[in-house]
């Protein structure tokens, strides 16, 4: 089983709050989970104490059983001295996809095509 150290959420439309849990990673985001090990609440701001509340020696005691915690989870687990995060690096998810490719160079053929077709007359009034 592979848990995770996830964030299930709750609150109202427009009005978020966390509950930072550890699932299993086949459980849905807001379903049955293992554990409530503390609470998220992005409205509050960056400064407040209270944004993040976790219980770190739950935490850890997950992480040594082997949980993973998600990227957000990890960003303020090591703000709270548990672990390190680090960015993540995918540099693939800035290239366009395959139709974006092709629509670029046909788009690229056609501005030369119309380059072309406007030096054409400019030439051959030249020549005359």
């Amino acid at each position: 089983m592979s848990l995770k150290i996830r964030l299930a959420r709750g609150g109202s439309t427009h009005r978020p709050y966390y509950n930072v849990v550890v699932a299993d990673s086949r459980s849905a985001r807001d379903g049955r989970f293992i554990e409530k090990i503390g609470a998220y609440n992005p409205l509050l701001g960056k400064d407040d104490e209270k944004r993040f509340i976790v219980d770190v020696e739950k935490a850890k005691a997950w992480i040594a059983k082997g949980a993973q915690p998600t990227d957000r989870v990890a960003r303020n687990l090591a703000k709270a001295g548990v672990g390190k995060w680090e960015n993540s690096n995918n540099p693939k998810a800035a290239e366009p996809g395959e139709k974006a490719k092709e629509r670029a160079k046909e788009r690229a053929e056609r501005e030369e095509a119309r380059r072309a077709a406007a030096e054409a007359p400019a030439e051959e009034a030249a020549a005359e």
